[in-house]
């Protein structure tokens, strides 16, 4: 008599154990990365009690101004180069008139750097209302709680 010999039937799983492992790498990634990128530049704010601003479907557009004076638009490719007012003018209209097109309003705000020159934030006021900003809001830090 011949051994018989079992045959071992295929297995049918897949093994999600590598998945799993990837998946949980690139969450550590993702979240190591995250605040980095939203940062932006750095200001110095003024301090203000004030209610925050609910944020809606589209984040909001946020002109910085920074001690020297300089415009950053955190919805630029590179929200960390200094802008022209010219440009900053011409990105925001096409922005609030992109939104106003799907139906949608963007909140506008300013982000003033507190050792700036106040003529240089309300020049930057007027360019977003000159842009088409029906309102616009400024960005302060809360006070420190005693």
């Amino acid at each position: 008599m011949q051994a018989q010999r079992k045959r071992r039937k295929p297995m049918a799983e897949i093994n999600v154990v590598p998945y799993i492992d990837v998946m949980l790498v690139l969450l550590i990634v993702f979240m190591v990365t995250t605040p980095l990128l939203t940062e932006g530049v750095k200001v110095n704010l003024p301090q203000a009690a004030a209610k925050t601003v609910d944020t809606k479907e589209q984040e909001p557009i946020v002109v910085s101004v920074d001690a020297k004076g300089l415009y950053y638009l955190n919805i630029n490719s590179y929200p960390d180069t200094p802008m022209a007012v010219e440009d900053l003018a011409t990105r925001i209209a096409a922005e609030l008139e992109l939104a106003k097109q799907s139906g949608k309003q963007r909140d506008v705000l300013v982000k003033g750097d507190k050792d700036v020159d106040y003529g240089k934030v309300m020049q930057a006021m007027v360019l977003l209302q000159q842009a088409g900003a029906d309102a616009v809001g400024l960005i302060t830090s809360p006070p420190p709680k005693s």
